[in-house]
């Protein structure tokens, strides 16, 4: 651009009064119209935007002036910017940054013929803003072509980084679907629905499935089934940074809160959980001492083995002092700040954070395993629904299990005076130690032998009988307890599965009226239920 030309000066050498001409105006010379059609002030961030592309393209559109005159009518040396006001108000954004001086020549062209209002007006009506899809598509050809990240796109457009990341997705939309945008086939929400994912080839299958129902909503759990959201319990446990770092994909939904986006590999995503789980179960059998360990990311069931528990025990002397110790200082402290209008000081908080963990871990120390369930057990590490890890100890394996004592071969018992082993020999007749007992003798074992044999069906319903009247009994003594049993039962069969398996023989049901009553009861629009018990 050549240096600042006097305002009579013309890049064609026309006169500058003649219309049509093209000057170089000093910024500070040019002045808003008082005739310019649009009132309404243009936006901060239109402005930036014009600013923006000024810098980086210089201007692309002429201003279109008038001069201006006093009250004789006689011209000054300024002029009223007819057209391109914004690009005016760019160029002062400029100079208050300072990149350019307030006299920078601006090129003008000169109106003298035209009615200032009705040229302002009609620059502002007869023009259409191109088709949205261009301008996606458009962006998309400047990152591709030219190698411009989504940082100097926006510089050189005055818009936000993010802005233009929005725009590179939706400019990588599938074809197919960018065209059915095109024709009116999509809205904008739901195009950037689809823009979730830049799979064209998912992008349009969820498109071809698509029934009636074409939320935005809809078309992204669709496009996302197959990933996992980030506040999912897994992604939770392993942290997007070492999802990130073993090779995972993070899908980012850049028109909505997406609250950390998708993980795209769940496979890979659940041998990192397991992995974890593995080095955290492995920790705990080191620690504590237990045969086995075992991760997983459900517990597991049907596991099939025997649990055992800890048991109370009692704390040392020392661990006692200092429970106590605990915890009468936690009290004077939580006495001493409880009225406090100001916030706990740092010290006092963290004391209080300490002698909390204190006390809880000193009364873990209240309850243990033996150390022969250790030496047998094992611990399940599984995730918890809140993607933390929980800890399960002291499961048996069947071959784990202590044996039974084995009965002593020698076992002998006395009948009558007489000694016989338990294979009915009689012991401490040198003549007839081999020799089988007598015939009474082992019809009096047989007999003893009798109360090991299972009762009869009729002896079993009998008992059961008396049984059930007893618990009846003592239920309806304790209306408490029966009230919860048949608040149980109901809603055991309202809201779960196998809620029939009550040992309460009461069921829940429902008459609706409408259909038996005629009237105000029949032709109501909400229809009541009246639920019986039976």
């Amino acid at each position: 651009m050549t240096n600042t030309i006097e305002t009579t000066a013309t890049v064609s050498g026309v006169p500058a009064a003649e219309n049509g001409a093209v000057l170089f105006v000093p910024l500070n010379k040019l002045k808003k119209s008082p005739r310019n059609a649009r009132t309404t002030p243009h936006s901060e961030a239109h402005i930036e935007a014009l600013s923006a592309s000024i810098a980086a393209k210089g201007m692309l559109q002429n201003l279109v002036v008038e001069p201006e005159t006093n009250a004789e009518g006689e011209p000054t040396d300024s002029y009223f910017v007819t057209i391109g006001e914004g690009r005016r108000l760019a160029q002062l954004l400029r100079v208050k940054r300072k990149q350019i001086k307030k006299t920078e020549a601006i090129r003008c062209v000169l109106d003298t013929e035209n009615d200032a209002a009705e040229i302002s007006l009609d620059e502002n009506v007869t023009r259409e803003a191109m088709h949205p899809a261009d301008q996606f598509e458009r962006f998309r050809e400047l990152a591709d072509n030219r190698g411009w990240g989504a940082e100097e796109i926006a510089a050189r457009f005055g818009v936000s980084s993010h802005v233009v990341k929005q725009r590179l997705r939706l400019g990588a939309v599938s074809p197919k679907l960018m065209q059915v945008y095109r024709d009116g086939g999509l809205s904008l929400d739901q195009l950037m629905a689809f823009a979730i994912t830049e799979d064209h080839d998912r992008q349009e299958q969820v498109f071809d499935n698509l029934s009636w129902n074409r939320e935005p909503a809809t078309i992204r759990r669709d496009l996302t089934k197959a990933n996992v959201e980030a506040t999912e319990r897994r992604a939770r446990f392993v942290g997007a940074d070492a999802y990130a770092e073993a090779g995972g994909t993070i899908i980012r939904d850049l028109f909505t809160e997406d609250r950390g986006g998708y993980f795209e590999d769940a496979g890979l995503l659940d041998r990192l959980v397991i992995g974890k789980l593995e080095f955290i179960a492995a920790e705990v059998q080191a620690a504590e001492g237990w045969k086995w360990s075992a991760a997983h990311i459900d517990y597991p069931h049907a596991h099939g083995l025997r649990r055992s528990y800890p048991h109370p025990v009692d704390l040392s002397e020392k661990d006692a002092a200092t429970y106590d110790n605990a915890q009468e200082e936690l009290e004077r402290l939580s006495a001493e700040w409880q009225d406090a209008d100001v916030d706990l000081p740092d010290e006092v908080d963290q004391r209080l954070a300490e002698l909390e963990a204190e006390i809880e871990q000193i009364d873990a120390k209240r309850h243990a395993y033996d150390a022969d369930e250790i030496a047998r057990g094992g611990v399940f590490v599984i995730l918890n629904h809140d993607g933390t890890p929980r800890i399960e100890r002291g499961f048996i394996r069947a071959e784990d299990e202590a044996p039974e004592p084995e009965e002593a071969e020698s076992a002998t018992y006395e009948v009558d005076g007489v000694t016989v082993t338990k294979d009915g020999e009689i012991v401490g007749d040198e003549g007839n130690e081999n020799e089988r007992a007598d015939p009474a003798l082992e019809t009096e074992d047989e007999d003893v032998g009798d109360a090991g044999k299972p009762l009869s069906d009729l002896l079993v319903r009998d008992l059961t009988a008396h049984r059930t009247l007893g618990l009846r009994l003592a239920l309806g003594e304790q209306p408490d307890a029966a009230l919860i049993a048949v608040v149980h039962a109901l809603a055991a069969q309202t809201f779960y599965r196998g809620g029939e398996a009550s040992c309460l023989e009461i069921r829940l049901s429902s008459a609706y009226l409408a259909s038996h009553a005629d009237g105000s009861l029949a032709g109501n629009r909400r229809e009541s239920a009246c639920p019986l018990w039976d």
